[in-house]
């Protein structure tokens, strides 16, 4: 099974610790979402995305901290536009 790093006991070591791992179509996409998340909580975030051999896409792996407060910019929402279906 592709893309089965162990996960370290501190990355989940208390409640509101999150591992996340992304996969998506390319690299723009996942470092989209991730900074979506790094904009709400603290996220320790990938500069990069990696490649599975013989497999569609591209991963990556952060780590978030739901423990801290959320700011009144965060709740607001996301930032990005909505993409458009393509034909």
């Amino acid at each position: 099974m592709p893309y089965t790093d162990l996960i370290h006991e501190m990355h989940v070591s208390e409640p509101g610790l999150l591992v996340v791992d992304v996969a998506a179509a390319d690299d723009a996409t996942a470092l989209a979402f991730q900074q979506l998340l790094a904009d709400r909580w603290a996220t320790a975030t990938a500069e990069q995305t990696t490649r599975d051999a013989g497999q569609p896409g591209v991963r990556l792996r952060c780590y978030l901290d739901l423990r801290q407060q959320l700011t009144a910019a965060a709740v607001a929402g996301p930032t990005m536009e909505p993409t458009t279906a393509r034909p």
